[in-house]
């Protein structure tokens, strides 16, 4: 009987794994597969697509302020009094990035050519998922953290890897403290508690209110309600649920099965509903050791989102894809290489040199064992 094969280097191939890596990477990551829509959707992550068509390696997008000025009323003259429209400006940046895979010379190889794609395929899916996760928590933060178990480097400043967009961090209209008002004033008591939501969530609505500057942080409609999400690391998970207590915790998760909405993706995974909260939880979030009077007080800093805090821009002109899949046979046709591409950008949104979107919430987060 005949059989097809898509052999090595073969165009069918090339294309097909190019679109699986695509698919299969976006669905596993974290931001990506819940939090990351298009600017509809007014999720916490917006793609910006502009540039997978055309030309160019970076987009500027534009925040419209709202009018403030106050009415004419009765006999005044509108003439000469009307107000400008205000625009603040946003630019995202975008580069290629490579990965790849050699599988090793002939005697070593104990699979078919086939299977080693699908091996290659699943490695590599699950780096770049981790990537864009850790990226995404790196420029959202604006802090690379002490995390030992990222891709990237310890400092952002000579890693290629964040030459690409500045991380930076948040200005202090955008950064809350889970007791004190600095880093150095943070205490080992300073833990998330439900009261710190609430303070949190109470800054989020008064934003315009107390810094005309800065803007308000737009919640994500779900069902028609207005929602947020808390981003806990772990360890602030644990503290947070102790504090609680097994009654109200119980009463927070019951809260998410009875949510309006409860199949948008900012619910897939999460530990609860508060207050109009959405909790999710990641491994990721990024964690300092440096925190307090004497530098040594554990922290993590938890992110509040709102809609459209973040922004991922891709580059793949021509390809018609995210990614590119190679296949080429190194050392005179004894090694199997796999390489992937993709060109992106990611960044935190920022607009007249304020965080947009989000508030970062550090909390002391010990080691809970």
């Amino acid at each position: 009987m005949a059989q097809t094969i898509i052999g090595l280097n073969d165009a069918k191939a090339v294309k097909r794994w190019s679109a699986n890596l695509a698919v299969d990477t976006i669905r596993q990551g974290f931001f990506t597969g819940k939090m990351m829509g298009g600017e509809a959707s007014m999720l916490p992550i917006t793609v910006k697509t502009d540039l997978e068509a055309g030309a160019g390696d970076a987009v500027t997008y534009d925040l419209s302020v709202q009018l403030r000025q106050r009415p004419a009323v009765g006999s005044e003259k509108l003439a000469g009094r009307e107000e400008a429209l205000r625009f603040f400006s946003d630019k995202i940046v975008i580069d290629k990035m490579r990965h790849g895979v050699n599988t090793g010379d002939s005697m070593t190889q104990k699979r078919t050519l086939h299977q080693l794609r699908d091996v290659a395929k699943a490695r590599l899916r699950d780096y770049w998922a981790a990537l864009f996760d850790e990226l995404f928590m790196v420029y959202l933060s604006g802090a690379r953290g002490a995390n030992d178990d990222f891709i990237t480097g310890l400092d952002t400043s000579t890693d290629p890897t964040f030459s690409i967009n500045a991380v930076t961090a948040p200005d202090t209209n955008h950064v809350m403290y889970g007791d004190g008002t600095t880093k150095a004033t943070l205490t080992s008591a300073g833990k998330m508690t439900l009261a710190l939501i609430e303070k949190v969530q109470a800054k989020a609505a008064m934003m315009t209110g107390i810094d005309k500057k800065g803007a308000k942080i737009q919640p994500i409609p779900v069902g028609g309600r207005p929602k947020y999400v808390l981003l806990l690391s772990p360890w602030a998970r644990y503290d947070l649920k102790i504090a609680s207590g097994t009654n109200t915790w119980l009463d927070i998760q019951k809260a998410l099965t009875a949510a309006v909405g409860e199949n948008s993706p900012i619910f897939s995974g999460a530990l609860g509903d508060y207050s109009g909260t959405v909790l999710q939880e990641h491994s990721n979030v990024i964690r300092f050791t440096d925190y307090g009077a004497g530098s040594n007080v554990a922290a993590a800093r938890c992110l509040f989102l709102g809609a459209q805090a973040g922004a991922i821009a891709f580059g793949m002109k021509g390809s018609g894809m995210r990614f590119d899949w190679f296949e080429e046979m190194d050392d005179r046709g004894e090694e199997p290489v796999v390489t992937t591409k993709t060109v992106f950008g990611i960044k935190k949104s920022r607009f007249n040199s304020q965080d947009y979107g989000l508030l970062a919430v550090d909390v002391a987060a010990a080691q809970p064992y």
